[in-house]
C-alpha cells in the first residue's frame, strides 16, 4: 500500500509500527465490512493510514474514494499531506459550483481521491458522485458535525423574530412562569443555562405550526429545514433563553444517497468507544471496530504536564494560570462556548498580546503559530487543531464539555443521562488535551479550569476509562497541584518547559511508575449502551418515516437493553420509555387503536418510575391520553404545609424572613450561614430544624416519612483544594442519626445528605469510601434555591386573599412545581454531584 507511493523529499520517513499493523489488519480481514471504525489515538497519526487505504482502494478497485473532514481547514491539511506523500488527491469543498471541472472529473474517474468536508456529504442536495469508499476523519466528532446538519437552531441574538415565532408555537407546552421568563427582555440566568423539552407530536396542531414557521426561514436555515422536513413530526424541541433547537434525537442519515450507497464507510477515530457513540452520531445500526493490535507497541503522543489551579493553595486561580501562560509565551484556550473561550483567553493574555478567535484562525492555525506571543480562544473545537513543537506549549481547558448543544444539556442536566453522554465527553477532553502534543517528541502544559471540569477529571472512575499514559499524567498533575503553592507550581512548570535533566530524572520515572500501575477499564454501563444502540437508531429511523407503532416497539426494546445497565442508565432509560409512550399514543390515534393508547399510559408510568428521583417528565406538557400526574406523597406533604403556613403569616413577616435568609446565605461565617438553611427548609414546606448533638449536620429537611434531606454546610471552606475525607465520612452518618432522632424503623427511599462547599472537588480517598446518599453542592446552588423560594412565597402571599383551602393548595402546587421547589425537585437541584464513584 505505502511503499510504492511517489513520495516527496519532505515526506515522513516511513509508517510507524502501529500504523502498519492496522493497515495489514484492514487488508487481511476488513475490506468488505460496510461500516468500519479504525482506532488511532490522538497524536499518533490517523491521516496517513487513511490516505493509504483511500489510494489503495482507488488504485486496486478503480473505484471512487472520498475522504471527508469536519472542516475546510482540516480538508486543506489533509490535501497537503496527500501531496507530500504522493497520494493523488483533489479538494472538493464549499459550493459545488466553485469546484474545478478537472478536479471533479479526476474524482469521478477514480484518478484521484476527493478530499472534502462532512457538510459536502450531509446536505439537502449532495453533488458528490457516490463513492465506493467513504472515509471520515475525526469520526469521534461526528455528533457535532453530522448532527448539526439535521438540526435547526435559532439563536435569539441572530434572529429574534424567528425565535419568538417558534416560542409562540411551543408556548402551550411550557408552564406559565418558565414561559414568562423566556419572554422577558431581561435574561434570567436559570433559563439561559437550562433547556426545556417540548414533544410537538402530541400537542394539538403544533407540528404543522412548527413546519410553517421553519418553512419561512431564510438561508442558511432553509437548507437544514429541507434536511429534516420529512421528519418534523418526530423531531423534539429544546428551548432555552438563548436559543431553540429542533432536531431528531439521532440523525436520519439513511436517506442520504452519498452516505448510504457507498460500498464501505470507514470511520477514523481517536477512540472507538464501547457504548455505541459512533453509531448514534452517524445514524448507523452497527459499526465494526478494529483497535490497534495487542502486539503493536503502544504509540506515545508526547508528554503533558497537567496543572489544576483550583486544587492548589492559591487565592487567585486565574493569576496562576496567567503566570503559566506568560512563562510559556502563548496558549490555546478551549471551552464549551464562545463567551467563556474569549473571556478566558483575554484574561490570560499579557498586556499587548493579541487575542485570537475563530474568525482569525478559520483558515488554519498558521497565523497563531507564527506569533511569538498570543492567546487563542475557541469554542467546542476539541479536535482538528494541530499545534506541534514550538507552535504552542500550553492548552487551557475551561469547563466540562457536556453541553455542546441543547439536546446534550437537557439529557445531562434534566434527565441525568450523563452515562449515555460519557463517551462523548471523555473523547472531547482527551482530544482537547492533545492539541499541542501531536508527535512523540512534543510536550505541553495542560491547565484545567472550572470546578465542573476539575471535579470530572479527579474522579477515579473517570480516570480509569482513560489510556494508562493519560491516567498517569493526570494523576501526576493532581499530586503536584494539590496543596501546592503558586511558586512551587511555577517552578515545576519551568522545569517541564525546559525538559532538562531535573524533569527527566525526577518526574519521568514517577509518571512511568504510575502508568505501569494503571489499568484501562470501560465504564460499567458501556455494554448495555452498545446493546441498545441498534434499536435506538432503528427507532428514530422508523419515527422519521411515521411508522409510530414499530418505532415504539424499538424504543421499548432499547429501554429493555438499557435496563441491564443498572442505576447508571436509569435516566437515559426513562427518556426512551417516554419516547416509546409518545409514539405508541400517536400510533393509537392514527390507527384508532385504544390498546396502544393504554400502552402509552403504562409506558409513561414506567418512565416516571425509571426517572426517579428526577421529575423531568412531570415538567413536560402531558400526553393527551395520560393527563397530568397526581402529586407524590412528599409533594403533597410540602404543599399542605406551605398552604397552612401561608395562612398564619403576613407579607411583612415573609419579606423580612426572606431578606434575612438571602443575606445570610451569601455569607461564609457558619454561625450566620447555617441557621438560614433551616429557614429555607421551612419555606420549602419541610419539618426543618438543626439536630442536637456533636458531629451533626446543620439542618434537616423532612417531608413526613416520605423524603429527608440532611444539609451539612461547609460555607467557610476556601474555594480551592478538595473536600476532605473527614467531612465525607461524617456526612455518611447523618441519615442514620436522623432515623434515630425520629424513632422510625427505616430511612425513606431517595433520601440524601448534601455537603454544601465551594471547593471544586472531593478527596478521591474519601470518594472511594463514600455512601451512595452523600452529595456535594456549591453554595451558589443553595442560594439559587433560596431565591426561588423567596420569589414563590412573595407571589403566593399576593395571590392568597379570597382563596379557599383547596384553591390555595392548588396555587401552591402550581407555583412550587414551576419554580422547581417540590421536594423531589429540591432533591434534584442539590444532588447533581454524588460523591461516591458512579
Amino acid at each position: 500500500m505505502y511503499r510504492d507511493l511517489p513520495r516527496r523529499p519532505n515526506a515522513v520517513p516511513g509508517l510507524w509500527t502501529h500504523q502498519g499493523d492496522l493497515l495489514r489488519r484492514y487488508a487481511t480481514d476488513h475490506t468488505t465490512d460496510p461500516d468500519l471504525a479504525l482506532e488511532l489515538p490522538t497524536g499518533t497519526g490517523k491521516t496517513l493510514p487513511g490516505l493509504v487505504i483511500a489510494n489503495w482502494v482507488r488504485a486496486t478497485r478503480a473505484g471512487r474514494v472520498a475522504y471527508a473532514c469536519p472542516t475546510q481547514q482540516l480538508a486543506s491539511q489533509v490535501a497537503k499531506v496527500a501531496a507530500r506523500e504522493g497520494v493523488p488527491a483533489v479538494t472538493l469543498v464549499g459550493s459545488h459550483a466553485s469546484w474545478s471541472i478537472a478536479d471533479r472529473a479526476a474524482y469521478e474517474a477514480a484518478d484521484a481521491v476527493a478530499v472534502t468536508t462532512y457538510n459536502t456529504i450531509f446536505n439537502s442536495n449532495p453533488h458528490l458522485a457516490v463513492p465506493e469508499l467513504l472515509l471520515f476523519d475525526d469520526a469521534h466528532a461526528g455528533e457535532q458535525y453530522v448532527g448539526e446538519q439535521y438540526a435547526i437552531q435559532i439563536r435569539r441574538s441572530a434572529n429574534e423574530k424567528a425565535y419568538n415565532d417558534l416560542l409562540d408555537v411551543l408556548a402551550p407546552a411550557i408552564d406559565g412562569i418558565p414561559l414568562q421568563r423566556l419572554r422577558d427582555y431581561t435574561p434570567d440566568p436559570g433559563m439561559y443555562r437550562s433547556a426545556r423539552l417540548v414533544v410537538p407530536l402530541r400537542q394539538p396542531e403544533m407540528v404543522s405550526k412548527i413546519d410553517r414557521v421553519l418553512a419561512q426561514l431564510p438561508a442558511p436555515w432553509t437548507y437544514r429545514y429541507s434536511m429534516i422536513r420529512d421528519a418534523i413530526p418526530s423531531c423534539l424541541a429544546y428551548v432555552s433563553y438563548g436559543a431553540i433547537l429542533i432536531r431528531p434525537g439521532i440523525p436520519p442519515t439513511s436517506k442520504n444517497p452519498v452516505f448510504t450507497h457507498a460500498a464501505q464507510r470507514i470511520y477514523l477515530s481517536a477512540t472507538l468507544g464501547s457504548g455505541g457513540e459512533l453509531e448514534r452520531a452517524f445514524g448507523r445500526p452497527a459499526i465494526t471496530r478494529v483497535a490497534l493490535p495487542d502486539t503493536s507497541p503502544t504509540p506515545r503522543s508526547g508528554r503533558r504536564f497537567f496543572v489544576f489551579p483550583e486544587l492548589a493553595e492559591v487565592t487567585d486561580t486565574q493569576q496562576l494560570a496567567r503566570s503559566i501562560v506568560a512563562a510559556a509565551g502563548k496558549a490555546l484556550v478551549l471551552a464549551p462556548d464562545t463567551k467563556t473561550a474569549i473571556s478566558t483567553a483575554s484574561d490570560l493574555a499579557q498586556p499587548g498580546w493579541p487575542v485570537l478567535g475563530i474568525n482569525d484562525v478559520e483558515g488554519g492555525m498558521e497565523q497563531f503559530a507564527a506569533l511569538p506571543n498570543a492567546v487563542c480562544g475557541l469554542a467546542a473545537r476539541y479536535d482538528g487543531l494541530d499545534l506541534p513543537g514550538d507552535d504552542c506549549r500550553v492548552v487551557v481547558l475551561n469547563g466540562k464539555p457536556d453541553t455542546d448543544n441543547l439536546q446534550e444539556r437537557f439529557l445531562s442536566q434534566n434527565v441525568r443521562a450523563g452515562a449515555a453522554l460519557a463517551e462523548r465527553v471523555r473523547t472531547r477532553v482527551v482530544q482537547g488535551v492533545g492539541r499541542c502534543t501531536r508527535g512523540p517528541n512534543d510536550w505541553a502544559v495542560v491547565i484545567v479550569l472550572g470546578a465542573d471540569l476539575t471535579t470530572y477529571m479527579v474522579r477515579p472512575e473517570i480516570q480509569q476509562t482513560l489510556d494508562p499514559e493519560l491516567q498517569a499524567e493526570i494523576d501526576f498533575g493532581i499530586q503536584n497541584s494539590q496543596r501546592s503553592s503558586a511558586a512551587d507550581i511555577l517552578d515545576n512548570v519551568a522545569t517541564f518547559l525546559r525538559q532538562d535533566d531535573a524533569w527527566r530524572t525526577d518526574a519521568e520515572p514517577i509518571i512511568t511508575e504510575l502508568r505501569n500501575e494503571a489499568t484501562m477499564t470501560p465504564p460499567p454501563a458501556s455494554a448495555a449502551l452498545a446493546a441498545a444502540v441498534k434499536c435506538e437508531v432503528e427507532a428514530w429511523s422508523l419515527a422519521g418515516m411515521g411508522e409510530w407503532q414499530e418505532a415504539s416497539a424499538r424504543a421499548n426494546e432499547a429501554a429493555l437493553e438499557l435496563g441491564k445497565g443498572g442505576d447508571a442508565l436509569r435516566g437515559y432509560r426513562s427518556f426512551w420509555l417516554y419516547l416509546g409512550a409518545t409514539w405508541a399514543d400517536q400510533a393509537g390515534v392514527t390507527t384508532a387503536n385504544q390498546a396502544l393508547r393504554q400502552n402509552a399510559v403504562a409506558l409513561v408510568a414506567q418512565a416516571e418510575a425509571a426517572a426517579k428521583p428526577s421529575m423531568w417528565i412531570r415538567e413536560l406538557a402531558p400526553i393527551p391520553t395520560v393527563g397530568a400526574s397526581a402529586l407524590s406523597s412528599p409533594s403533597a406533604t410540602a404543599v399542605a404545609s406551605v398552604a397552612t403556613r401561608l395562612r398564619s403569616t403576613s407579607i411583612p413577616k415573609v419579606t423580612a424572613v426572606a431578606e434575612e435568609m438571602l443575606a445570610a446565605l451569601k455569607e461564609r461565617k457558619p454561625t450566620v450561614y447555617e441557621p438560614a438553611l433551616t429557614r429555607l427548609g421551612y419555606l420549602l414546606g419541610a419539618d426543618a430544624q438543626k439536630p442536637p448533638g456533636f458531629g451533626r449536620c446543620d439542618s434537616t429537611w423532612c417531608w413526613d416519612h416520605h423524603l429527608w434531606l440532611a444539609i451539612d454546610a461547609k460555607s467557610d471552606h476556601e474555594p480551592s483544594g478538595l473536600v476532605p475525607q473527614k467531612d465525607i465520612r461524617q456526612a455518611g452518618d447523618q441519615l442514620r442519626l436522623l432515623k434515630s432522632d425520629r424513632a422510625v424503623p427505616d430511612i425513606p427511599p431517595d433520601s440524601a445528605t448534601v455537603i454544601v462547599s465551594p471547593k471544586p472537588a472531593v478527596d478521591p480517598t474519601g470518594a472511594a469510601g463514600a455512601e451512595a446518599h452523600v452529595h456535594v453542592v456549591h453554595p451558589d446552588v443553595v442560594l439559587g434555591l433560596a431565591e426561588a423560594a423567596a420569589r414563590a412565597w412573595g407571589d403566593l402571599m399576593a395571590q392568597r386573599p379570597g382563596l379557599d383551602d383547596n384553591q390555595l393548595r392548588a396555587l401552591v402546587a402550581n407555583h412550587f412545581s414551576q419554580e422547581g421547589l417540590l421536594p423531589e425537585q429540591v432533591r434534584e437541584r442539590l444532588t447533581a454531584n454524588p460523591v461516591a464513584p458512579q
